[in-house]
């Protein structure tokens, strides 16, 4: 076995732990806007299914609201009813 100085492990490793660093604020940014925007996709079914669907069930309105938050809804809805 060779040693863990001389492996190809050890650069990976190090880059692995690099990018985790570098990458971390951005990666909890994304990770806290699929959510909420899961949510909101999860919203907007519930709504759709109970009759009050004015916005469509789609990705693109769940990222909306996801990233603006009930500003969002209210951009949506207008956007609905200028059309």
């Amino acid at each position: 076995m060779s040693d863990i100085w001389n492996s190809t492990w050890l650069p990976v490793l190090m880059a692995a732990l690099l990018l985790a660093v570098v990458f971390r604020r951005p990666a909890l940014w994304l990770v806290k806007l699929s959510v909420r925007s899961l949510v909101w996709l999860g919203g907007l079914f519930l709504l759709g299914s109970a009759g009050f669907g004015v916005l469509g069930v789609n990705c693109f309105n769940a990222l909306v609201l996801g990233l603006l938050g009930l500003p969002g809804a209210g951009l949506l809805l207008s956007l609905v009813w200028l059309k």
